[in-house]
């Protein structure tokens, strides 16, 4: 057991002075470690200094050449793809909006006026948000000219954290299976674009069109779930004008 010793004691009894000398001894010998085990660090890191000034290189090369590609690289070939999307969007616009819609999605898709198209902006600037935007803008224009097959696959491409053209891509890709009819595989889409968002317009939405597709599918009591979501949370909505009529229905089937 340690004892706690006054300023200025001194050791007694020969048993006193031989425990004395022990601490010392102990004690001189934990700095004799110390001191050894500080001396194999700097050998060590004399004889290794090489390799470390190369892995300090290496990392310190990563973090340089992330901040010059991010600088001198991507931005600047973000801003490219956007100056060669301007074009390509024009097109599109006109197409919703204007009366030759198929040539000029067309247009929007392969480019015109020494421009690129969506097509080859999303693969000449993928992983660029230029690129992950021309997927969408493809996909749509896909959509409109009845390709429903690409329009499912530039879809699926996109990605995006908005909060409407997130819901909308997953809907879209659901109106796609529409079209070839694959009701389930619409219903899935349309569940997930309803769930992905909550807001006013994409919500009630794609609720409406998941209960649509649930009620030709014989699913009565999910489309009643989704029906009645519409009645309760989206009283304002379009899709709630005349939902009492599909609730109706839903309870009808669901009885049966």
């Amino acid at each position: 057991m340690a004892t706690y010793k006054k300023r200025g004691y001194k050791p007694a009894t020969k048993e006193e002075k031989e425990h004395d000398i022990v601490d010392h001894s102990t004690t001189a010998e934990v700095f004799n470690t110390l001191d050894e085990s500080a001396s194999k660090t700097e050998d060590w890191v004399i004889a290794n200094q090489k390799y470390i000034f190369v892995i300090i290189g290496i990392v310190a090369a990563i973090v340089l050449g992330y901040l010059g590609f991010n600088e001198f690289i991507a931005k600047p070939k973000q801003s490219e793809a956007m100056n060669e999307m301007f074009q390509a969007k024009k097109y599109f616009n006109q197409a919703v909006t204007g009366t030759e819609k198929d040539s000029l999605y067309t247009l929007s898709l392969n480019g015109g006026e020494g421009k690129l198209g969506m097509l080859d902006i999303a693969s000449e600037y993928s992983g660029s948000q230029a690129g992950n935007l021309a997927n969408y803008y493809a996909g749509m224009a896909y959509i409109n000219l009845k390709d429903y097959k690409n329009a499912i696959t530039y879809l699926s491409e996109f990605s995006s954290e908005d909060e409407v053209l997130a819901p909308m891509a997953k809907g879209s890709i659901g109106d796609a299976f529409v079209q070839l009819n694959q009701p389930e595989d619409a219903l899935d889409y349309y569940e997930q674009a309803a769930k992905l968002r909550t807001n006013e317009f994409t919500t009630p939405l794609y609720l409406y069109k998941a209960g649509i597709i649930a009620l030709e599918l014989g699913k009565a009591n999910k489309a009643l779930t989704y029906f009645e979501d519409i009645k309760e949370n989206y009283a304002a909505s379009t899709e709630a004008a005349n939902i009492d009529v599909f609730i109706g229905k839903a309870q009808a089937l669901a009885s049966n």
